[in-house]
């Protein structure tokens, strides 16, 4: 078994830092501006948070894309400074950001006064993910139904397939409450503060 505890270790003490460095800012009423991160340790919490989203089943590529920008300063950057800071080509950024823009955890925009595209990640980015999997949620409800239906609610596999509906719908529902809940929390910690990254 290999062991690969130091990026890891290193990623989690930044990554954990962030609460108390938020807390701080909010204490001293926003008006603080917090010391530059070591590039460094910010770019062993970039690899060690995109070795977790792919053990999570997100391809490699794209789960760097997506930590790197969730590091940066503004929570946007050009596919040049993605290149340069992940040391890939633009062609990789590029394919890793379709994919990104298609789950809506990253969005496209015109850099101003130029042609050049931008990446950025927004603040709710996690919830523009989860409603993306609602619709699907919402699919694979009407799918299982039509499976009842098709081997009969009481079979074998109809029972087997109604349980596994059954465990769609609650999680529908709890997903649902869940985030009104997250929406009044986040407002609560971090103001509305519109699209601030």
């Amino acid at each position: 078994m290999t062991e690969n505890t130091g990026p890891q270790a290193d990623g989690s003490a930044a990554s954990g830092a962030a609460p108390e460095a938020v807390s701080a800012a909010h204490a001293q009423g926003g008006e603080a501006t917090p010391p530059p991160a070591d590039p460094q340790a910010v770019s062993r919490f970039v690899e060690a948070f995109a070795s977790q989203l792919v053990e999570g089943g997100m391809p490699r590529m794209p789960a760097r894309v997506f930590a790197g920008l969730l590091a940066s300063e503004d929570g946007v950057l050009t596919s040049a400074e993605l290149s340069e800071r992940l040391q890939v080509s633009p062609a990789a950024i590029s394919g890793a950001v379709r994919y990104l823009a298609t789950a809506m955890m990253v969005s496209r925009e015109r850099e101003p006064g130029s042609r050049r595209e931008r990446y950025r990640v927004h603040r709710d980015q996690w919830y523009e993910m989860l409603t993306n999997r609602e619709g699907m949620l919402r699919r694979w409800e009407a799918t299982l139904q039509k499976g009842i239906d098709t081997v009969g609610p009481d079979s074998r596999p109809g029972q087997r397939i109604a349980e596994t509906l059954e465990f769609l719908l609650f999680l529908h529902e709890e997903f649902t409450t869940v985030m009104d809940r997250w929406r009044k929390h986040r407002e609560q910690l971090f103001g509305r503060g519109g699209d601030r990254p």
